[in-house]
């Protein structure tokens, strides 16, 4: 009984303690990833502008095998939503396009519906590094209320830096085959 005891009161010290860190964790956020592709510019950009392409190199779209998936619009414009509906580990919501500037950066608006509601901001931009290289930024932010911020301190920014990189590694092996 007296470990039990023990046990409760360490888990009750460690749930205040981070609710005391989580006080001074700051609740926004940006994540960025890079890569450099060896292709020109226009082509790369040309290819993520399409929402619906992510789902040949993005992590999450490969996460769950039977995500359902609707897209609403005409895609690579400003206003085309596409959406999806998964397994616990990809969840529910939908990303809509929200500017463009052709041929430099593509703006979207990422609303989470489960496993939580949260909406946060991405972008992928395309610099040229020369005629046939182009680096690629994925960057991703957001605000997490607390005591939700307390997540940044213990992993969320690394793994979803980490999904980030998978997703640009996966789209320089595709385009340059």
């Amino acid at each position: 009984m007296r470990i039990l005891k023990n046990i409760l009161v360490a888990l009750v010290v460690l749930v205040l303690v981070l609710l005391v860190v989580a006080l001074f964790v700051d609740k926004d956020y940006t994540i960025t990833r890079e890569i450099t592709i060896n292709k020109p510019k226009s082509e790369v950009f040309n290819y993520v502008k399409f929402l619906k392409n992510q789902n040949e190199y993005s992590k999450w779209a490969k996460m769950d095998p039977n995500m359902k998936k609707d897209f609403r619009g005409t895609d690579a414009t400003v206003g085309f939503v596409s959406a999806w509906e998964g397994n616990k580990d990809v969840g529910k919501g939908e990303q809509e396009i929200k500017k463009i500037a052709d041929g430099e950066r593509i703006d979207y608006e990422i609303r989470f519906i489960k496993p939580w509601e949260s909406i946060a901001q991405a972008h992928m931009s395309t610099t040229a590094v020369t005629d046939n290289q182009t680096k690629v930024s994925w960057a991703f932010s957001g605000h997490m209320p607390y005591p939700m911020n307390i997540m940044r301190i213990l992993g969320m920014e690394k793994m979803v830096g980490n999904d980030l990189q998978t997703g640009l590694d996966n789209l320089k092996s595709l385009l340059e085959k």
